[in-house]
């Protein structure tokens, strides 16, 4: 049914993955999917943003984040599963659905976390989006 799996995660907060992740692994595991676990990191490279940071300042937290993702499948992800490492940048909602359509995903399992107003206690910001605007399968795990 599925046979490829995207897991947005937050690596500075666990409550991005700590429940979307053991479902997202079933699922894989179910359905022999492969797995693109996707980080999103804000665009340091639009004037506004980039006039604040050292020239060289995305290329470093790309390779920080990327180091810190791939300890992040080791450590949490069985080695049975064909696992993707992907960093975006720009805004979480948007890069997400951009990912699932670049790698033609079937399902974006993600977790609700956020609670900023009162609709975030519902949903929170970031999955709304994701659910509004996405194509294709989406599950909100709480």
């Amino acid at each position: 049914m599925y046979h490829k799996i995207l897991l947005p995660v937050d690596l500075n907060e666990e409550s991005s993955w700590s429940k979307a992740l053991p479902t997202a692994i079933e699922l894989c595991q179910t359905f022999d999917a492969s797995l693109h676990v996707v980080t999103v990191l804000p665009d340091f490279k639009m004037p506004m943003v980039g006039a604040y940071f050292p020239k060289d300042f995305s290329k470093k937290a790309h390779e920080a984040v990327k180091d810190a993702q791939h300890a992040f499948i080791e450590q949490h992800v069985p080695e049975t599963i064909n696992t993707q490492s992907v960093i975006v940048d720009g805004s979480p909602w948007e890069a997400i659905i951009k990912v699932a359509k670049q790698l033609d995903i079937d399902l974006i399992v993600m977790a609700s976390h956020t609670k900023r107003k009162f609709v975030d206690y519902v949903l929170g910001p970031n999955a709304e989006h994701v659910v509004h605007h996405a194509k294709m399968s989406v599950m909100i795990v709480r």
